[in-house]
């Protein structure tokens, strides 16, 4: 069965180091990091009168690390 293909955008390289520094810094991984700061960026962006477009529907619960992370 073929799988979805999805939109990745690239990020610039200097926010992809404070992402894995901050990430390191706060013991998780960076994709769960970068999830959550578009999440919030996108909830606010949505709070301030933007487009509907920005509210995030979850397609499946977040995964849950059971080490913690």
């Amino acid at each position: 069965m073929a799988q979805a293909l999805y939109y990745s955008p690239r990020l610039e390289r200097p926010l992809i180091a404070a992402l894995y520094h901050a990430a390191k810094a706060k013991r998780i991984p960076m994709t769960r990091l970068a999830s959550l700061l578009v999440r919030e960026g996108l909830q606010r962006l949505s709070q301030s009168g933007a487009s509907e477009s920005c509210v995030v529907h979850e397609e499946t619960p977040p995964v849950i690390d059971p080490r913690g992370r």
